[in-house]
């Protein structure tokens, strides 16, 4: 896949626990979290996301397009509909499977790899855009995945990113069927509490730690500062109270 040696890694040092563990926890989520998120696809979110995508492309020609943490496959479907040219890498294998099933029903195509978000198996310069949804909050080492991404982007490329600053936060397990955590087991609810809270970026207050570390890359970043009220308007939907931020990032 790769056509070019990879930049050197600036010290990063990847902790296979901790991966292990991460890449564990959400293959054991996959099967829940890709009905949640065929359900967000096909009821009014969809739409809303698209819309939202779509303002963000500075152009109707066809991008390639790198969807990182790529889940059940949830922006790979929007992009390859809008004639995108999509590849999509996640950590957790069950969740590429899942997200392999999604397109293929929704009638779509695009390609996908296992993959660390932190150590990319791409050329410099390869896509047009990045795009990640909620995955920067479960990495060990956003300075180095914002490092890679940056790296395969094309000049005047953007990074797209779209968190909430989950370290502000203890997960619990509520009965409302329409909380992300209703039916997931109380012990998967703890072990996620206990990954977040080894991670540094949850010391981190976010998005304004994000947006001055991809200026100090050399980005020019623009922020949103909430956009559930335009991408959650479907009130089953609604699953916590943070802003919904979005990042802006071109390289110049």
């Amino acid at each position: 896949m790769n056509t070019k040696p990879l930049a050197p890694l600036h010290g990063y040092r990847p902790n296979p626990q901790l991966n292990k563990q991460i890449e564990s926890y959400w293959d054991m989520r996959s099967a829940d979290f890709s009905k949640l998120r065929l359900k967000e696809l096909t009821g009014p979110c969809g739409p809303a996301w698209s819309t939202l995508l779509a303002g963000k492309l500075w152009t109707d020609k066809p991008l390639k397009i790198l969807d990182i943490g790529t889940g059940a496959g949830f922006f790979a479907i929007l992009l390859s509909q809008q004639g995108h040219e999509v590849t999509g890498i996640d950590m957790s294998g069950d969740m590429l499977h899942q997200a392999k099933q999604n397109v293929m029903a929704a009638g779509c195509h695009a390609e996908f790899a296992k993959m660390n978000a932190q150590e990319l198996d791409f050329a410099d310069a390869a896509f047009d855009v990045v795009i990640s949804r909620n995955l920067t909050w479960t990495l060990p080492d956003v300075m180095q995945a914002y490092r890679e991404w940056y790296r395969v982007l094309k000049k005047g490329g953007r990074l797209l990113n779209f968190d909430s600053d989950y370290g502000l936060v203890t997960f619990s397990r509520k009965d409302e069927q329409k909380d992300v955590h209703a039916n997931i087991k109380e012990e998967l609810v703890t072990e996620c509490n206990e990954i977040k809270d080894e991670l540094r970026i949850s010391t981190h207050r976010r998005p304004q730690w994000d947006a001055q570390f991809l200026q100090d890359l050399g980005m020019q970043v623009t922020i949103d500062d909430d956009i559930a009220p335009l991408v959650h308007v479907d009130p089953d939907m609604h699953f916590d109270t943070l802003p919904l931020f979005g990042l802006n990032a071109q390289k110049l």
